[in-house]
């Protein structure tokens, strides 16, 4: 039987085994390794964007020329931000599954806690499993989006050292779905929908996730959701990988970003138990058909929401907007059917993937 290989995200974590607590005090002085943690993560140059990457910088300094000599350059920046749309539009339109996972982890992609901050007019965050303890890894919560309550979950990654560590970079342990099947049946019973934002490697794969029964909480929670008698929306905003993304992912409608991806295993993962080597990663990821457009062709995903030109991570405000514009049209479509055709689509959805002709 084949086990899910950790993703290197969380062998980093694995090896970082005395990291302080946040609650630890250790005086107002921090160390030069503290102050990295705090520091957001932003060097994120992909090879495929170093074209794009020129001709902003020629702009500014076209700019930086204008305020400073006052001579009048608009025409040259006019143009250049003509030709900038057309690069950009031009190699992100023919990007290749293994680069659009590279897109879909970029530091400056818009992660859940930047949605939540940019949809709801306020959040109050549920924290625990009733059982063992909080995984921060992921975050539920009820909030109010243009007069609409829900209730969000989502995995959190953070977004400086220090946050991705004390979030195990968004690889929940079993906890974390417990916690999240715990506040699902509470919204259930109030009547409220759900939205789960999917971002994660996959789930993990820990020695102290497995004794506390990491199968049987992804297992469970898959089961449950399809039993839920409120609308359920799920959006993959980056990775979605492995029994990870599932734990949270079972919805009426199943949306994907347009760089984001969603797989049985990361590329890497795929790569190293097919060719003992994770430099294969860019033709496991053309292999396992994970990008947007293959996901709806496949019948996996219901719909794919647009990305700024040249990605989210370039324009995160219009990413969320998007998002957004897209739960309410669907929450207000979901709302409107009976529970039991409700619940009889939600499962004939889900049942017909994967389905063969044999004729």
């Amino acid at each position: 039987m084949l086990r899910a290989l950790p993703c290197q995200w969380c062998r980093d974590l694995a090896r970082s085994k005395n990291v302080p607590d946040d609650h630890r005090k250790r005086g107002d002085r921090k160390t030069d390794a503290e102050d990295r943690r705090d520091t957001p993560v932003t060097d994120a140059t992909l090879a495929f964007e170093r074209p794009i990457l020129e001709m902003e910088h020629k702009i500014q300094e076209l700019k930086a020329l204008a305020d400073s000599t006052k001579l009048n350059l608009n025409g040259e920046v006019v143009a250049l931000e003509a030709r900038l749309r057309k690069v950009t539009g031009e190699v992100y339109d023919n990007l290749t599954p293994w680069e659009r996972v590279r897109v879909s982890r970029h530091p400056q992609r818009p992660v859940t806690q930047d949605y939540i901050q940019g949809m709801l007019e306020d959040f109050v965050e549920l924290h625990g499993d009733r059982a063992f303890g909080d995984d921060r890894a992921i975050v539920t919560g009820f909030g109010t989006l243009e007069g609409r309550r829900l209730l969000l979950m989502g995995h959190r990654k953070g977004k400086s050292v220090k946050e991705r560590l004390l979030c195990n970079f968004g690889c929940a342990h079993p906890e974390g779905y417990r916690k999240a099947l715990e506040k699902m049946r509470l919204a259930e019973k109030l009547g409220i929908p759900i939205v789960a934002l999917v971002d994660t490697q996959g789930a993990y794969p820990g020695i102290g996730a497995e004794e506390r029964g990491q199968a049987r909480a992804i297992a469970l929670n898959i089961r449950e959701m399809f039993s839920l008698r409120v609308p359920v929306l799920a959006i993959v905003i980056g990775e979605g990988g492995s029994g990870g993304a599932l734990g949270i992912g079972v919805g009426d409608r199943v949306a994907i970003l347009k760089n984001a991806y969603y797989s049985v295993i990361t590329p890497e993962g795929c790569a190293a138990i097919l060719w003992k080597s994770a430099d294969k990663a860019p033709e496991a990821a053309a292999a396992l058909r994970l990008s947007a457009p293959d996901l709806l062709e496949l019948g996996i995903v219901d719909e794919i929401i647009d990305e700024p030109l040249g990605g989210a991570h370039r324009r995160p405000a219009e990413t969320i907007q998007n998002v957004k514009d897209w739960i309410i049209r669907r929450m207000d479509e979901l709302t409107a059917l009976p529970v039991e055709v409700l619940l009889d689509a939600r499962y004939q959805k889900f049942r017909t993937m994967g389905s063969v002709d044999e004729s």
